[in-house]
């Protein structure tokens, strides 16, 4: 008999942290929301909460290495961060398009 805790048992367990999304991303996923709280401990975390509620939001905000794509940015309390980027229980994360001109 397994008595490790289910996914879902050790997912209650983390802490929600308050994710941001830009209206670009949103319009492409309906129901999506531009805020939303999800358990995380890390950004990997956050974003595989993301594509389980709106499946395929992970390969607009990843690539395939998986690292961040490099027209996406993503802030924790106002610094940039990575896939492995802790996140502490009620952190502000940002996701948005990276801007550039010419």
């Amino acid at each position: 008999m397994d008595n490790s805790p289910s996914p879902e048992s050790r997912q209650a367990k983390l802490a929600t942290v308050v994710v941001r999304l830009p209206a670009v991303l949103v319009d492409l996923f309906p129901g999506a929301q531009r805020q939303v709280e999800v358990p995380a401990t890390t950004v990997r975390d956050m974003v595989d909460e993301l594509d389980k509620r709106w499946p395929g939001i992970r390969d607009r905000i990843c690539d395939s290495r998986p690292a961040i794509r490099k027209h996406m940015n993503v802030f924790v309390e106002g610094e940039r961060a990575t896939l492995k980027t802790r996140l502490r229980p009620g952190a502000e994360v940002f996701v948005l398009t990276a801007i550039s001109g010419g």
